[in-house]
């Protein structure tokens, strides 16, 4: 199947590779078909990419890189509509916004989106009674002024 993109021109995906959103993301409820692009230069980040908006493509990570002691509590009948027959199917992302100061870029860890990898079933979670919000910096504000402080060239790459 192919896909046109305004960010990676046109795409040949897999039709097994769609994600399909059971319950869509919050202010996007017309746009159920994804797909996940990787790019070696944004890694950690992805894309969750829409198969019908050329323009409409999440920036999107695993919280857990950023936030290792991120747990949420999910509703079995949540988790049902993905068809989960083993957790270990089943992986995590939080929305990541990113302004202009790339310092400032936060996740959205109130809203989750879950995908089954092995049916490709997926919806977004909001969060209720949670601590976790909708903009949590991804990086600390000592280490951003650190970064700031310093020439693009010489900006410091961890692993």
């Amino acid at each position: 199947m192919k896909i046109v993109t305004s960010r990676f021109g046109e795409l040949e995906v897999s039709e097994d590779l769609i994600i399909r959103m059971t319950k869509p993301i919050l202010g996007f409820e017309q746009h159920r078909e994804y797909v996940i692009v990787e790019t070696e230069d944004f890694d950690p980040f992805k894309w969750m990419q829409s198969v019908t908006n050329p323009d409409l493509a999440f920036v999107v990570v695993n919280p857990l890189l950023f936030f290792p002691d991120y747990m949420i509590e999910v509703n079995p009948k949540e988790i049902e509509e993905l068809k989960v027959d083993d957790i270990n199917h089943v992986v995590t992302y939080s929305v990541v916004t990113i302004p202009s100061d790339y310092t400032q870029m936060t996740a959205n860890l109130q809203g989750p989106i879950l995908i089954n990898t092995k049916t490709n079933l997926a919806k977004q979670l909001v969060l209720v009674n949670s601590h976790h919000g909708i903009r949590h910096r991804l990086i600390d504000t000592n280490i951003a002024n650190e970064i700031k402080a310093q020439p693009v060239e010489k900006v410091p790459v961890t692993a």
